[in-house]
């Protein structure tokens, strides 16, 4: 197995849902060790499937050390401060107010670990809403995302939390960046990722779109996503119900398209353009419907393939990985978690696959991470008994069991 880049490094996380700990995540991936610190009452996604870990937890957590300290007690920040001088990077999404009445700030960890390099991911970073609450949705609200996004009219998230991701990839980004630094100073050692600054540059195009068309258009006007804007370019339905995706973004995309599903509009050069494709997006679109609605799905699929054609059958979740291309090796982790076989997605680009730790139960590695901080047997049953930390509970966080009558309804 190569070698990889952060291993020997140390990772404090303080994280619930999304953002931190699927930073986090990736560090691990990256081989660093992830000591996910939570409190007695778990990370939130350990709860959120009938009373037991979600498809978050497992996914994000895996391959990670549970500490479960109270970190609102005297001896729990204690231990807390022991593990932050022994770390490299601490990372976090608690809110503001948590994080000072905890005793987590920038401040408070520099002070027990000058060298630390502390990331926050929050509501807002630097602004007259620093201290505002934020999350995902939140983020798509205020950065153009969910207007543009509409249920029968209705603003709507999208439904994955990809802000939460995004803000925590950026925060594994800068990290990385600040580790490259020979001599990092104490400013470039605090990071702040806002979920909303987050949001903002993922739109940039979008955001520079609008003001195009202000500067050329003297009005706001968009389009209606990247798809809807190229006639041609979207789902479209076979004859034996299953959906393709067709990529058809250039005038060469659309020739070969018309050409491989025998469309009279393949000669037709009032259509060669995108603009004037554009202008008859209805007659565009019904004859994309048409053409492709005629087939099924395998031949469909071997024409457009033949022809060079971009496109992907439009999959439910259960059939995802079962398809050639996620069963490459590399691509699937295989985890075994509480009697149950699971496989994860990998980290990107990663030539195979070394086997891991599944993800961890509330305070797995208390006892085992607290001597190696250097708390005898007797100190550490102290502190279990004084609540300041938590152990492992046969029990805690089960699934409950699924009645007959509501099988695959949960």
């Amino acid at each position: 197995m190569t070698h990889l880049p952060l291993a020997g490094r140390r990772v404090i996380e303080l994280g619930t849902m999304v953002a931190a700990p699927f930073a986090t995540h990736i560090l691990s991936q990256l081989g660093a060790e992830v000591i996910k610190v939570e409190p007695p009452t778990g990370d939130t996604t350990r709860a959120l499937v009938r009373g037991g870990p979600s498809g978050t937890f497992i996914a994000y957590n895996h391959g990670k050390k549970s500490l479960s300290i109270a970190l609102d007690t005297p001896e729990g920040r204690d231990v807390f401060r022991r593990l932050v001088a022994s770390a490299d990077i601490v990372i976090h999404n608690l809110s503001p107010s948590a994080t000072r009445k905890l005793q987590i700030t920038a401040d408070d960890l520099a002070a027990v670990n000058p060298r630390l390099i502390y990331c926050h991911i929050r509501g807002y970073a630097a602004g007259p809403q620093h201290d505002d609450l934020a999350t995902n949705p939140v983020a798509e609200a205020s950065t153009g995302v969910m207007d543009d996004h509409r249920i029968d009219g209705r603003p709507s998230r999208l439904g994955p939390s990809y802000h939460d991701q995004f803000a925590g990839a950026y925060g594994v980004i800068r990290i990385l960046a600040t580790l490259l630094q020979p001599a990092p100073t104490a400013e470039e050692r605090r990071i702040e990722i806002g979920l909303y600054e987050t949001g903002l540059h993922v739109a940039a195009r979008d955001l520079a779109g609008v003001q195009l068309k202000m500067q050329l258009l003297g009005r706001p006007e968009k389009e209606g996503g990247g798809e809807f804007s190229m006639p041609g370019y979207g789902a479209y339905q076979v004859n034996d119900g299953r959906w393709l995706y067709l990529l058809v973004l250039t005038d060469a995309h659309w020739q070969k398209l018309a050409t491989a599903l025998g469309m009279p509009e393949a000669d037709d050069p009032a259509l060669a353009k995108l603009r004037e494709r554009k202008k008859q997006r209805e007659r565009v679109e019904a004859a994309v419907r048409a053409a492709v609605g005629k087939l099924g799905f395998d031949e469909a699929a071997e024409r457009l393939r033949a022809a060079g054609v971009g496109f992907s059958e439009v999959l439910p979740l259960e059939r995802v990985l079962a398809a050639p291309q996620a069963r490459q090796p590399g691509k699937l982790r295989d985890l075994d978690y509480r009697g149950l076989h699971f496989e994860a997605p990998e980290f990107p680009g990663q030539a195979e696959c070394s086997p891991g730790l599944p993800p961890p139960e509330l305070g797995e590695h208390t006892v085992e991470l607290l001597r190696g901080l250097g708390f005898d047997e007797r100190a550490c049953a102290a502190l279990v008994e004084q609540r300041a930390v938590a152990v492992a509970r046969e029990g805690d966080f089960a699934w409950a069991p699924v009645r007959p009558e509501a099988s695959g309804k949960a």
